[in-house]
């Protein structure tokens, strides 16, 4: 793909023949997706970063337990801000590695629609359906 060439939209994505499926357009597409959400999520951590930072501890311990909460709260979500950024990286790997789109289990197409709703996708909807159910059968 051209870098001065348009990126497809999600309905010209949607309305692709199956033959386009993980096109380099298509890869295109979900790259910059892909990489627009680790951007957002970098910006964020630093936002969060800076804020932890700006931390005054406060003599009245009503007003300290409360900030200790948020705080918790915001090292909660930044927990899951660097698990996603781990998931975002490995996806523009399978992306340059032309794995992306396709199952780790089965190896068939996970799908356009799964993967707009969920861009880091792994396994189509049947494999993962099985990967939770095994894993609620192992009680984690």
């Amino acid at each position: 793909m051209n870098p001065g060439s348009k990126l497809l939209s999600e309905a010209q994505i949607l309305a692709a023949p199956a033959e386009e499926y993980m096109s380099p357009a298509q890869l295109a597409f979900f790259r910059a997706r892909l990489v627009a959400e680790r951007d957002g999520l970098l910006e964020s951590a630093h936002s969060t970063t800076e804020h932890l930072a700006d931390f005054v501890a406060t003599p009245d311990p009503a007003d300290r337990a409360s900030q200790e909460e948020d705080h918790t709260l915001e090292l909660r979500v930044r927990d899951r801000e660097r698990k996603m950024l781990h998931k975002i990286d490995q996806a523009i790997e399978r992306i340059d590695n032309n794995d992306y789109g396709y199952c780790e289990e089965s190896g068939e197409p996970i799908g356009i629609q799964r993967l707009l709703a969920r861009p880091t996708a792994t396994f189509s909807v049947e494999a993962q359906e099985r990967h939770e159910i095994r894993s609620k059968m192992r009680g984690g």
